[in-house]
């Protein structure tokens, strides 16, 4: 099957005529998932577009990417490159992605004034999630003056954002080292005081041991665990684990602080996450202050959404689920945990 170019027209126009006249700012520009076409996905990195061939067999698409390249040359001329990823295909070098236009990739961003570190050929992914931009925003209008955990923290956008919104101190930790060293390349890039940047490679269930054990505290813990990840400290499973997840840095946030947790789990309704949410609430001691909604580039828009996702993600907008957990020390008194207030 071949993809409807109208489809991709009217998805980057949707994006164009409400609010997106900035096209340096990252955006998604085709969720093929949710709007028509599954097999393909289509970012747009400051000068340079990035193609996600999402096709069990990559070679299917292959006579359509001239048009598509063509395309979208045509609507952004001045774009300097295009990558290809192939998520099966056989070789790592195609699953991370390989030029299939011009020469070097952008390497950064600019996002709501910060500056973000790219290597859009680092992993299977883009090293900078779309999804999680308004959380981003949340972070920087809130941050100030904080003392924050970032777990799993990948490439650390969320904990570059903290430090842009004033965070005293922002610790990012995650188990492969070349993943924080373009954190520690985002914090050089926005020229943030290198003492209030920890980079800290590690394990999650070691690294969070260890803070527990030392009694320490932070303002926010972030958590955003990959969908699965094993390794001889632990498994995450983020469907089935995450309750256990939470349960870890729970005793890392002070009295009044904020735990930020993430599922990316596509198979797990909303009504459950809450379930689950609710579960670990039920000694009144955590409280859901907010949801975070995903940006609409991302959902699809009304006249170009064609598709649901699996599971029914209400009352959150995406798959990408985003509750903001407010946390009581047990020296406090307690939350009672309300639903109605979202429904």
């Amino acid at each position: 099957m071949t993809p409807d170019l109208y489809l991709i027209r009217n998805a980057i126009q949707a994006r164009t005529r409400i609010g997106f006249p900035d096209l340096h700012s990252p955006l998604r520009l085709f969720n093929g998932f949710l709007e028509g076409f599954p097999e393909l996905q289509i970012d747009l990195f400051a000068d340079t577009l990035l193609v996600t061939n999402y096709a069990k067999d990559p070679s299917s698409l292959k006579a359509f990417l001239p048009t598509l390249q063509t395309t979208l040359l045509e609507i952004f001329p001045a774009s300097r490159c295009i990558i290809l990823k192939e998520r099966y295909a056989s070789q790592i070098e195609q699953r991370n992605g390989r030029v299939l236009f011009g020469l070097t990739p952008a390497n950064w961003v600019p996002e709501n004034g910060v500056k973000y570190t790219l290597n859009l050929t680092l992993n299977q992914d883009s090293s900078f999630y779309l999804d999680t931009r308004n959380l981003r925003f949340w972070l920087t209008s809130h941050a100030n003056g904080w003392k924050v955990l970032n777990t799993f923290a990948y490439t650390g956008s969320l904990g570059i954002a903290c430090l842009a919104g004033g965070a005293s101190l922002v610790v990012q930790t995650d188990r492969s080292r070349r993943f924080l060293e373009l954190a520690e390349r985002s914090r050089e890039l926005n020229q943030f005081p290198r003492e209030k940047h920890k980079v800290q490679p590690g394990e999650f269930f070691t690294v969070t041991s260890s803070y527990r054990q030392e009694q320490e505290t932070f303002d926010c813990v972030i958590v955003d665990p990959p969908y699965f990840s094993i390794s001889p400290k632990g498994s995450v499973k983020a469907q089935f684990h995450y309750q256990q997840i939470l349960n870890k840095v729970r005793p890392l946030v002070r009295d009044d602080g904020y735990l930020i947790a993430i599922n990316n789990s596509l198979y797990l309704s909303g009504v459950d996450y809450l379930k689950a949410l609710e579960e670990i609430s039920a000694d009144g001691f955590v409280k859901l202050e907010e949801i975070i909604p995903i940006p609409e580039d991302i959902t699809g828009y009304a006249e170009t959404v064609k598709g649901l996702p699996p599971s029914d993600p209400t009352p959150f907008n995406h798959s990408t689920k985003i509750a903001v957990l407010k946390i009581k020390r047990k020296y406090s008194e307690t939350f009672h945990f309300d639903l109605s207030a979202i429904f």
